[in-house]
């Protein structure tokens, strides 16, 4: 199996994340195992990186690049990231020395036709990061009622456009269900008004976004994940996560914040009753060098948040 996909911002994210070369570590999105091997190259024969992922062909390539190849113990797990914390306790681990999150889709899965998740190739509209999961893009599209769609698109999409498309949709699927990407682009482009078409990324592109994060709830569970995330970090732990859009870095950078802050009484009152200590410090973010970028344009958009526990 061919899972080409190039870790982004690798070099800081080892950086940032590995501080005991005898730690454990937890990779909550590995992928093809990028950025796992570039944690594990640099522990020794007491540390442990478990990589997880909820999808099955990168369990697959996961296990092979880096189960027993590396000087340190190596572990993996089928699941969502939401449920590492299961895992965890599967293994019998309470606390962690690092945790990381890369919330893009891989270069894999965009390339991979039959997966559904690009607006560049046709294939089954499909866009499930879990293969066994009920719920995919082609329900949503020919199931959703029009302000349900509407409502999808612009929240998850930004797309100005939104209730258009949600029309157009209907109209098209009266006609017979919209079940491949290119039916659905094709309906897209006769949405948007051409003028609104000529600047601009791909017409589709907001869409396909927000259908992705609808079939597979990538916002609904990232607040409650990184709260359980910093819970489990060691003091002086280390959380790392790369976003790719707006909606998930707002989510991160506003959790962080919150975490870092501690108290969340009024300001009026004249002394703490809540009692809520800060649990992070440092809290940052780097953006890709514009070598990377130029090297790797699909790292254009993302961010490298982080953050310690104090």
């Amino acid at each position: 199996m061919e899972f080409q996909h190039t870790s982004i911002l690798l070099q800081e994210s080892i950086d940032f994340l590995i501080t005991d070369k005898n730690g454990i570590y937890v990779d909550c999105t590995m992928g093809g195992a990028g950025h796992s091997r570039g944690f594990a190259s640099q522990l020794e024969a007491e540390g442990l990186l478990i990589g997880i992922d909820q999808d099955e062909d990168a369990i697959a390539v996961g296990s092979e690049r880096l189960l027993n190849k590396f000087t340190c113990k190596t572990a993996v797990a089928k699941s969502n990231f939401e449920n590492f914390t299961q895992v965890l306790d599967d293994m019998g681990i309470d606390q962690i020395d690092g945790i990381f999150f890369d919330l893009g889709v891989s270069s894999y899965q965009l390339d991979t036709p039959e997966r559904g998740f690009s607006y560049m190739h046709d294939g089954p509209l499909d866009m499930r990061m879990n293969k066994t999961a009920e719920l995919d893009a082609a329900y949503i599209v020919n199931n959703y009622k029009e302000d349900e769609l509407a409502a999808v698109i612009y929240k998850y999409g930004e797309e100005r456009w939104s209730k258009r498309i949600a029309q157009f949709i209907v109209e098209a699927r009266k006609e017979q269900p919209l079940t491949t990407t290119f039916q659905l682009v094709d309906v897209i482009k006769k949405a948007i008004p051409k003028g609104a078409r000529i600047d601009g990324p791909h017409p589709a592109k907001r869409t396909f976004q927000a259908l992705r994060i609808e079939v597979n709830n990538e916002l609904g569970i990232l607040e409650e994940t990184m709260r359980s995330a910093v819970a489990r970090l060691k003091s002086g732990g280390r959380i790392g996560v790369i976003t790719f859009h707006s909606l998930e870095d707002r989510i991160i950078k506003q959790t962080f914040a919150e975490l870092a802050k501690g108290c969340t009484c009024p300001p009026q009152l004249p002394v703490c009753v809540c009692g809520k200590k800060p649990l992070l410090k440092k809290a940052g973010n780097i953006t890709p060098s514009k070598q990377e970028v130029e090297e790797n344009p699909r790292s254009r958009s993302a961010r490298l948040r982080y953050a310690i526990k104090i």
